[in-house]
């Protein structure tokens, strides 16, 4: 089971390290995971999405997570209405002669070209994961030199209640 889970943590040095290391002490599979400040000083926004084989694995990861002593909030967010983007720059191999037709390409997803040398162009799309994956694809047969992507960055949707899988109140 593919899973989007948001955590609130302290915005403190060795959070992240720690966090990764129980998640990878104890197997699970990240696919990608975000990191920034939040709209609250003092506290980072996490994004994890990863691969749990079963709703008691699932259940193992949102209590070990919210054991860590800077995790404050921990929610599974993935069957609720969210809204969930992720950004991807792609440089692609291309010279002048492709370049128009590069554009047509990428103009349907909304996507930009940010950097234009001789031999590359560079991309850059930010969207669902979905409409990332789709355009890299398309853009596989022009020769892809380079890429790097940002990783799922997730919050719910609206005014939906804030359920909760646990709470911690460690403030430090």
């Amino acid at each position: 089971m593919r899973r989007v889970i948001t955590a609130d943590v302290q915005d403190h040095s060795g959070v992240l390290n720690r966090i990764t290391g129980m998640l990878h002490k104890r197997q699970f599979n990240i696919e990608s995971i975000s990191v920034g400040k939040s709209e609250r000083e003092g506290i980072s926004k996490m994004t994890f999405v990863v691969h749990v084989s079963d709703s008691q694995k699932l259940e193992q990861l949102t209590k070990q997570l919210n054991k860590q002593i800077d995790v404050l909030k921990v929610k599974d967010i993935t069957d609720k209405a969210m809204v969930a983007r992720e950004l991807a720059l792609i440089k692609v191999v291309g010279n002048a002669q492709v370049r128009a037709e590069i554009q047509s390409v990428i103009t349907p997803f909304r996507a930009s070209l940010i950097d234009v040398a001789r031999d590359s162009l560079t991309v850059q799309v930010t969207g669902k994961p979905d409409k990332v994956e789709a355009l890299i694809a398309l853009l596989r047969p022009y020769g892809i030199k380079e890429l790097t992507r940002t990783g799922v960055t997730a919050f719910l949707r609206g005014q939906q209640p804030q359920e909760v899988t646990d709470l911690n109140t460690h403030l430090g």
